[in-house]
């Protein structure tokens, strides 16, 4: 039927999940947002999504038809939300899944972007099983999109035709996200993660130019296993190298395992079909007991800001959300659980204005992502330090030791009020 016609399951009031990362089912939505003049109070819930526009119901004539509760706020409802339209819900990435299985976050319909049907029938939401698997289970009511640019791919995102109330044929490419390339800081912080990283270590690796700058930096590596959130482009040089053959890996050995993707066309070609990259529920992707199953979990995060004791900002800018908590936490854990696993949490030592990201304190109003009884490893261009063990005395002196040196006297000086001669006496 038509996308007009489809979206006529969605009644005022409803819970609606939309389906993420750069597979927003945007034919789907356009025609929802065009019945906003007739629709009331319809909640909508997402994750991580990624798009190149910003989301047609983020406007003043529809504030009161389309209520956004989202638990990580992407760049298409993000001005919304700042601006005090829509809200977020903290929560473990993990742990969303749980909010539909539970009935805390109701899910009324589901609107999928998926791939068009195998000889028997089934279709796949191939780049986002993360949120979609678990909403889609607890839905009244699938609306999908039936795209031929989705990829078929295996693990949870697979749906027989027959379970989907309405179908709408589209012709819609998904998003592809450039790689960026590392700059000379990037460089830097990649290599000094990729030098701590043993052979045969489990990869769980982020978005953006420090983690495709650790990836460069891991080429002469052997045996190395994936086991992450986000499938990028950045992986498919070890993939196709054979430096990622999961040979030592514990849970789905052979596999790279994910529950979302984001890239260019070659990375979703890749996954077409290929049973040698699994996509699961994000519940069970980053279940710390699960990814602690895998020896030498390497856990690489980026983050906005850290304090000298290590605790870790990575979604707020002062009170404002700019982002989410995502697996960040999950897979912290989860490499703390593993035999060998070590966490990184990267960052270049100043904002691009020049601000230093280590802070005696965190920026007033700034949210604790990764606890300081958590932090491992914190890099910078500085250098690494490890903070395991260490006493805050201690964890303030290694802090500033890779802060901007700009930033290291004024620094000095907070400690030492704070701490007194315990700090003192390191000297």
């Amino acid at each position: 039927m038509s996308a007009d016609e489809a979206v006529k399951l969605i009644k005022s009031g409803d819970h609606v999940y939309i389906q993420g990362s750069t597979s927003v089912p945007e034919t789907l939505v356009a025609a929802m947002t065009r019945r906003g003049h007739e629709l009331r109070g319809v909640v909508l819930h997402s994750g991580f999504s990624v798009t190149d526009r910003e989301a047609p119901y983020c406007r003043p004539e529809y504030k009161d038809s389309f209520l956004i509760d989202t638990c990580f706020v992407s760049n298409n409802v993000r001005r919304w939300i700042a601006e005090g339209y829509g809200a977020t819900t903290p929560k473990f990435l993990g742990e969303v899944p749980q909010l539909f299985r539970e009935g805390i976050w109701p899910v009324d319909v589901v609107l999928l972007n998926c791939s068009m049907p195998d000889k028997d029938g089934y279709v796949s939401y191939g780049v986002s099983a993360d949120l979609a698997f678990s909403a889609t289970e607890c839905a009244k009511k699938v609306i999908a999109q039936i795209n031929p640019y989705m990829p078929f791919s295996y693990g949870d995102p697979v749906i027989h035709i027959s379970k989907i109330d309405a179908a709408v044929l589209v012709d819609d490419p998904l998003v592809e996200v450039p790689t960026p390339t590392p700059n000379e800081k990037e460089t830097a912080i990649g290599r000094a993660i990729a030098e701590r990283i043993p052979d045969g270590a489990t990869l769980q690796i982020g978005v953006g130019g420090i983690p495709n700058a650790v990836i460069s930096a891991l080429r002469d590596h052997k045996h190395l296993g994936l086991h992450t959130e986000a499938m990028t482009d950045g992986v498919l040089p070890l993939i196709r190298d054979g430096v990622i053959d999961n040979s030592e890996k514990v849970v789905m050995p052979g596999k790279s395992v994910a529950c979302l993707a984001l890239g260019s066309k070659h990375l979703y070609e890749l996954m077409d079909y290929n049973p040698d990259m699994i996509f699961k529920d994000v519940a069970w992707t980053n279940d710390p007991f699960i990814i602690g199953q895998n020896p030498r979990v390497m856990a690489i995060n980026s983050c906005l800001e850290i304090d000298l004791t290590g605790q870790v900002c990575a979604d707020s800018i002062g009170t404002r959300i700019f982002s989410g908590i995502g697996g960040q936490h999950d897979f912290v854990y989860g490499a703390s659980r593993s035999e060998g696993g070590l966490s990184f949490m990267a960052m270049t030592s100043t904002t691009n204005k020049g601000m230093g990201k280590i802070k005696d304190v965190l920026t007033p109003g700034a949210g604790v992502v990764t606890t300081r009884f958590q932090t491992n490893w914190v890099v910078t261009e500085h250098g690494a330090v490890d903070l395991r063990g260490k006493s805050l005395p201690e964890r303030a002196r290694l802090m500033i030791s890779i802060a901007n040196p700009a930033d290291r006297e004024a620094l000095d000086r907070a400690a030492f009020e704070r701490f007194g001669y315990s700090y003192l006496r390191l000297k």
